[in-house]
């Protein structure tokens, strides 16, 4: 059976709205529109179903068996169109309560925690989920719509016409050895006395590691590399237990300060990483993303 277009959801909610009150005045002062509007709402009702709803006793519509049969029904309707709506928006990262966010693993240790702080007074009904990656993962699944936003390093690994940035911070590349180390007490160090030292990498695809290469560049030598890992709490503990040095943005001095330090390299090696947000620019009117944006806004003038 086809279902005549002029049974619509928007004349049901009207329907349900005069069942309760009984009255088309008072359904229309709900509604913020006329009585005759209602009216017209409820006879095209009739129309489409092609049965009556109502008898009329003066000027009373008086509800039909028919009537509190369709009034169930449109409930359960109406229900279930209101889940369906939000059961497809959740599922699109759309949902109003739930809140992606994607980071480096360098940016847990302050950036992270404070602008979740902020986004929660902003928005406390929000679920935050919190994704950790480099560069390259996070981009992709920000593209997939898995991400909300992400805060990375703003390189030409997420240059994408599709995204806008919004800048943060910079952060300055250092060499990271453990405290008895006889360069621990070397500032401005000279990155080419180390050509012989052992090193620890991160993976490619996160920002430290190109970073990382550029600076090893500069200093005309390829270093060796005793082991690649995945995120930088792995390599500080590395560093920390002697396994080898390391080049390291200065955001993470905080982690094993007791066991590693974070020595300048000479001003001709110094490399930095310039830290923001990435979004879709399809998704940048979401009041998540402009309440996530306005706390960076003001996480970067607190650092200015």
């Amino acid at each position: 059976m086809l279902i005549d277009e002029e049974l619509t959801l928007k004349k049901l909610e009207t329907f349900l709205a005069f069942m309760r009150n009984g009255n088309l005045g008072r359904t229309a002062a709900q509604l913020a529109t006329s009585p005759v509007s209602v009216h017209r709402a409820i006879h095209s009702l009739e129309s489409a179903l092609r049965c009556p709803l109502f008898k009329h006793e003066g000027r009373q519509l008086i509800p039909l068996e028919s009537a509190y049969v369709l009034e169930k029904k449109a409930r359960q309707l109406i229900q279930d169109a209101e889940q369906m709506v939000r059961q497809t928006r959740e599922a699109a990262g759309f949902y109003a309560e739930r809140f992606r966010l994607g980071a480096l693993y360098s940016l847990t240790v302050k950036t992270v925690p404070k602008l979740v702080m902020g986004l929660k007074l902003r928005r406390s009904e929000l679920n935050i989920d919190l994704t950790l990656g480099s560069n390259v993962d996070l981009l992709q699944r920000l593209k997939n719509h898995e991400l909300e936003a992400m805060l990375v390093s703003l390189d030409e690994s997420v240059a994408d016409p599709a995204c806008a940035q919004l800048g943060l911070f910079s952060d300055d590349i250092f060499l990271a050895v453990p405290t008895d180390s006889p360069f621990a007490e070397q500032s401005p160090v000279d990155l080419a006395e180390l050509a012989d030292a052992t090193f620890i990498t991160l993976t490619q695809g996160f920002a430290t590691h190109r970073d990382s290469a550029r600076v090893f560049e500069q200093a005309g030598f390829a270093p060796k590399v005793a082991m690649q890992v995945n995120d930088i709490f792995t390599l500080l503990s590395m560093v920390s237990s002697g396994v080898g040095f390391a080049l390291l943005p200065g955001r993470i001095a905080a982690v094993y300060e007791n066991r590693i330090k974070l020595i300048a390299l000479q001003p001709r090696y110094r490399v930095q990483q310039h830290i923001g947000v990435v979004f879709l620019k399809a998704r940048e009117r979401e009041p998540n993303l402009l309440a996530l944006l306005a706390e960076c806004r003001m996480y970067s003038a607190a650092l200015d």
